[in-house]
């Protein structure tokens, strides 16, 4: 269940698809993620989605999912375009608290301080 949630959330981001994304995220959600204060709260985490975020499109390509219990990781690379219209070719890696059949928490890390 959660290896679907995870494959889940990269496809809605990649799609844009709001709505669904918000259904991933526990509403109580905590999202740490370089170059932003920690965002507490499913309607943080969506306004920076909606709003804030400089990836414009692009897809994630996960390497490999991993998951034990209540807790998850994945590695993979983001490759897409910012909305200045450079390119964004990145590799990241997240790891993941469920609860509830929801990610309770995302830890986002890069390879450099780039997104």
């Amino acid at each position: 269940m959660s290896e679907k949630l995870i494959i889940d959330l990269f496809q809605a981001v990649d799609s844009r698809d709001w709505n669904t994304l918000r259904t991933i995220f526990h509403p109580e959600i905590v999202y740490e993620r370089p170059g932003y204060k920690r965002f507490e709260g499913v309607s943080q985490v969506m306004h920076f989605y909606e709003h804030k975020r400089i990836l414009v499109s692009g897809k994630h390509d996960t390497e490999c999912i991993v998951v034990n219990g209540n807790k998850g990781a994945c590695w993979g690379r983001f490759i897409g375009m910012k909305n200045d219209n450079t390119a964004a070719d990145e590799q990241f890696a997240d790891v993941y608290f469920f609860e509830d059949g929801m990610i309770r928490v995302r830890k986002t890390y890069f390879f450099r301080s780039a997104i």
